[in-house]
């Protein structure tokens, strides 16, 4: 390859010859005090010892100017790999064996730089230079790792995750602030969205279905920002909200029979505490013979059932036209004969078109909804409902809400980051102004252990719901018994 050239390593050997040089002057300084200066030795061993050092110096730096070296060295193989290949042909036939000849030639590439890296050290470089040619540079590692819930980016050097419920720094970071915004690039071109100075904040998706946002500046003020909720290579099942003691048998077992019963249910929680997750299980108890229609503003529901159409919305152009919003898609879905209408999140003012399509034929339809508790829903349903900027009576938005949900499910992120279905709540009607809820089950927090994790009992509460003949008359085997006062399960 006449593109590299070695560079000659010689020229650090050539210091030695002015060692000797040196000398001779110290033949004039004997009248000089330095020889005196001896006596105190602790000083002149420590300039003595950067002279060994300092041949070494190439190729054991300090450690902030080996990063420096390193990160160098990888753009320099980056632009030359670039150079060499067709990256548009790979990023569409990245198969094991391109990868694999992508990684030889970046192997020659380290030899025809002359590196200086140990084995570990050119491992871990053709990996990241993998990485950014093939997926998404340094977040390729921590998607990689199933454990991790969260990755939310404040800027190139200060990356956290979510592990288990709890959030951490890690070591991993990008080079510069621009190295960032391209690998932002990466993840919203493929959607058709862009995040640049005229539209710098941006909802997206990876692959898998993970939920991306992404701010930068000017909006965001010190660095861009990137926050990424990932629904991992496994997706959460009914087993592990067993195992981790979410719920118990007994609640899985109501919430198929009031699926399949076609009863509306609306999940309620705060942030990160596990809705869309439930509402992706929830939906599983669909029955395989249904026309189901989603709806999101970025794609992450994954229904198995084989007649499912997925609506997404669409953010404007750049000339601010052709945004399609959730009430768009909400109001085209119902000349869509669906037979069950499934929302990811209800934020504005389609929360009214829900209602209404839950009470005009459309049963067994769900959604979810930012809220602290089932009972603070009915607060949020009623300001989200005035947002579709009609004047609408308190009451009449009560009785729109009471007659359209059947069934309130509310979870919850406690503290230690354990993850709990807090509340399942029967609507069963008005008396007056009031809209009358009765808890099904609940847990009951017990106390705080010696790690900070939340700890406490799932019970029955002993409400018999009012739509049990609901239930008995869809096929469902319910055993009334269920309903007895009791503790379900205990941390």
């Amino acid at each position: 390859m006449a593109l590299f050239t070695k560079r000659p390593g010689s020229s650090p050997p050539a210091a030695p010859p002015k060692p000797p040089a040196k000398p001779p002057p110290s033949a004039d300084s004997p009248a000089p005090v330095r020889p005196a200066a001896a006596p105190a030795p602790p000083p002149a061993p420590p300039p003595a010892k950067p002279k060994p050092t300092r041949p070494t110096s190439r190729s054991d730096p300090k450690p902030d100017e080996r990063v420096r070296r390193f990160d160098e060295l990888k753009g320099t193989i980056h632009r030359k790999l670039v150079e060499q290949l067709d990256m548009s042909k790979l990023s569409r036939e990245a198969n094991d064996e391109i990868r694999e000849q992508v990684r030889q030639v970046v192997l020659a590439l380290c030899e025809e730089e002359d590196t200086l890296l140990n084995s570990n050290e050119r491992q871990r470089l053709t990996q990241e230079i993998l990485d950014e040619t093939f997926g998404l540079g340094p977040l390729e590692t921590l998607l990689k790792d199933p454990r991790i819930t969260d990755i939310l980016i404040n800027g190139p050097n200060q990356i956290y995750v979510e592990r288990e419920g709890q959030l951490g720094l890690t070591d991993v970071r990008f080079k510069d602030d621009a190295h960032l915004l391209h690998i932002i690039d990466k993840i919203v071109s493929p959607l058709g969205r862009r995040c640049d100075e005229v539209c710098p904040m941006v909802d997206a998706r990876l692959k898998d279905g993970s939920r991306v946002n992404a701010i930068i500046p000017p909006l965001a003020i010190d660095a861009p920002s990137l926050s990424i909720r990932r629904f991992g290579i496994d997706p959460i099942s009914w087993d592990d909200y067993v195992r981790y003691k979410s719920c118990s048998p007994e609640m899985i077992e109501f919430f198929e029979a009031c699926v399949k019963s076609s009863l509306n249910v609306l999940i309620t929680g705060g942030t990160g505490s596990g809705k869309t997750t439930f509402l992706n299980n929830l939906s599983g108890f669909i029955p395989e013979g249904e026309r189901i229609v989603t709806i999101e503003d970025a794609a992450e529901l994954q229904l198995r059932q084989p007649h499912v159409v997925r609506l997404e919305t669409r953010p404007p152009n750049l000339e601010g036209k052709g945004r399609i919003t959730m009430r768009d898609l909400l109001i085209n879905s119902l000349r869509m004969r669906p037979d069950r209408i499934v929302v990811g999140e209800c934020r504005g003012g389609e929360t009214l078109d829900m209602l209404q399509a839950m009470n005009t034929g459309h049963e067994g339809s769900m959604t979810t909804v930012h809220a602290n508790s089932t009972r603070d829903a009915v607060q949020r349903i009623e300001t989200m409902v005035m947002m579709a900027g009609f004047e609408l009576p308190q009451k009449a938005i009560r009785q729109q809400f009471a007659s359209a949900i059947d069934l309130i499910i509310q979870a919850a992120r406690l503290t230690g980051g354990r993850r709990k279905i807090t509340a399942v709540t029967e609507l069963q009607g008005m008396e007056g102004d009031a809209v009358v809820m009765q808890d099904i089950f609940r847990f009951e927090q017990d106390g705080v252990d010696s790690d900070g994790a939340a700890y406490g009992r799932t019970v029955a509460t002993g409400v018999r719901p009012l739509f049990m003949d609901r239930l008995v008359a869809a096929g469902a085997q319910i055993d009334p018994r269920m309903f007895a006062p009791r503790v379900l399960v205990a941390d």
